[in-house]
């Protein structure tokens, strides 16, 4: 069928509007949508557009998320109507958080059916509430200028009622054969660093660094910055900064900072995932002052947040001097530094054993995907520390669980040798992921997911070991399910790992699941262990 008319002519302005990339979940509803980009897609009137299609969803919006993370440029997902608009809402909220132009396409019945019950028909306009900055209604009969007020910099909402008539015919309306992009003035960054030149004169009364996720464009800037500072730095994986930082990185930072607390603190990017982050809600007389892209404090308690360009404010602070380790946390680190060390080798096939030896293959690969909670924990505390990973990421917005696998291929679509590190939950909660492959490089990209039977992260929470039983296996979600099956449903090599001479496989032409089994004794031996350091 084709799609000129009204509706082709959306296409067109979002196209114009430097959205080049589209994930469809394709219904009958949104079909004139779906036919108006392909269109485009084929007919090189534009600039290359490039259509992805999933059948489902929540993983379609979390897998535009993570092209809109790989390419710094706006990525569309179009759906059709009711809830299909709904399960976009977690992908939504974590493009919020993290300060990404991820665009809602839905389609719609008209409007006249709003508060009917009739199918399909739902109150769309809205839905998304504060986690967009923008919601248009759009409609045959009144739509001139689209995208009003986009600074294509946070969510859009471009919510399209079609009519039953453009289901089965198609039309031009003159009246839009024009159609104008209104987009926002860019906001202007705050480039006031006094707060930051502040409490590094005031660095004698001991400064930290907490290093939170860093945007790969802004890690050289940092670095300098950090090595001419010379404080001590507790470095989240996902800074990229952690393995190249050698001696000014805090080994065991959490549990020493909670002991001897600075009097200051900077945090630079994202929001540290480290447990003295949450700490410091406890500790209102720690200065603290954010570098932040997104312009999130963090906390709930008073703070001092300086919104922009990382790389330019670290820039605008000029030269600084070498403040040092006044209250030598660096070497008060160094003991449980080793200790921890010899830990991992005595438990080896423990999980956090098996993330070490984990940690050192993924070295092989041209990236490194953390996915929540307990991968990115346990890697930013036992992972190896002396070869840097090219380049490394996670969905730190909403710290959610939702869409995992998806953002990984998202951000990963174009690149050989892509590893991705999750939890068996996380796996599990995006198992429709992989349909995607056939659409991405497979080539070398290491899927692995550590099992251990459940969320076996809580039930290291004073809160969940005063539980019963039944009580703690709900909180823990136990289960006995592997992932041999799913890998062979979508067509994934699969290796499993129990033990270290089980740790021989190596990346092949295609993608490959690596399922991680940890010995439990060894884990809980482990952990009893690690208490006393």
């Amino acid at each position: 069928m084709s799609s000129r008319g009204w509706i082709y002519d959306i296409a067109s302005a979002c196209a114009a509007a430097g959205i080049r990339e589209y994930v469809v979940c394709a219904g009958a509803r949104n079909m004139p949508l779906v036919a108006a980009l392909c269109e485009l897609e084929q007919s090189g009137d534009t600039e290359e557009l490039k259509v992805w299609n999933h059948f489902e969803e929540r993983a379609a919006g979390f897998f535009a998320l993570g092209r809109t993370v790989a390419s710094g440029e706006p990525c569309a997902v179009v759906t059709t109507s009711g809830t299909a608009v709904a399960e976009l809402l977690p992908a939504v909220i974590e493009a919020h958080y993290q300060k990404r132009p991820l665009i809602v396409i839905s389609a719609d019945r008209p409007a006249s059916f709003r508060g009917s019950g009739a199918p399909q028909a739902i109150e769309q306009v809205g839905i998304f509430g504060d986690y967009v900055s923008g919601c248009e209604d759009v409609s045959w009969d009144d739509v001139i200028d689209l995208l009003v007020g986009w600074d294509a910099v946070y969510p859009w909402h471009l919510n399209v009622c079609v009519l039953e008539t453009d289901l089965v015919s198609s039309y031009d309306n003159p009246r839009l054969s024009n159609v104008r992009i209104a987009a926002a003035e860019p906001a202007r960054e705050n480039i006031d660093v006094r707060p930051v030149l502040e409490i590094i004169a005031g660095a004698w009364r001991g400064l930290v660094v907490m290093l939170g996720g860093l945007e790969p464009e802004d890690r050289e800037e940092v670095w300098h910055f950090l090595r001419d500072l010379g404080v001590p730095v507790l470095a989240d994986s996902t800074s990229g900064l952690r393995e190249v930082l050698g001696k000014l990185v805090m080994h065991d930072g959490d549990r020493i900072l909670k002991k001897q607390p600075p009097a200051n603190v900077l945090r630079i990017g994202e929001v540290p995932v480290g447990r003295f982050w949450r700490d410091l809600e406890e500790l209102p007389d720690i200065n603290v002052v954010s570098l932040s892209r997104t312009g999130f404090a963090g906390m709930a308690r008073s703070s001092k947040v300086i919104t922009g360009d990382i790389s330019r404010l670290v820039r605008a602070l000029g030269s600084v001097s070498h403040a040092g380790d006044s209250q030598d946390y660096l070497k008060i680190a160094k003991r449980p530094g080793g200790k921890i060390t010899d830990l991992l080798e005595s438990f080896p096939e423990s999980e956090p054993g098996m993330v070490r030896t984990l940690s050192v293959m993924a070295t092989m690969g041209t990236s490194l995907y953390l996915g929540n909670s307990l991968p990115i924990r346990e890697w930013n505390d036992f992972a190896q520390r002396n070869v840097p990973y090219e380049l490394v990421r996670a969905n730190r917005g909403a710290n959610g669980i939702d869409g995992q696998i998806a953002s990984w291929l998202g951000s990963t679509a174009n690149a050989e040798d892509a590893w991705g590190v999750f939890g068996d939950l996380t796996a599990m909660y995006d198992m429709s992921a992989p349909s995607l492959l056939g659409q991405v490089e497979c080539r070398g990209r290491m899927l692995v997911v550590i099992n251990n039977g459940g969320g076996k992260i809580f039930e290291r929470l004073p809160a969940v070991q005063n539980l019963d039983r039944r009580a703690s296996e709900l909180v823990v979600n136990t289960h006995a399910n592997g992932f041999r099956d799913w890998a062979s449903m979508w067509g994934m090599n699969y290796v499993c790992v129990r033990g270290m001479e089980e740790f021989d496989f190596e990346p092949a032409g295609m993608t490959t699941v690596v399922e991680i089994i940890p010995d439990a004794e060894q884990t809980k031996a482990f952990w009893q262990a690690w208490k006393s350091i």
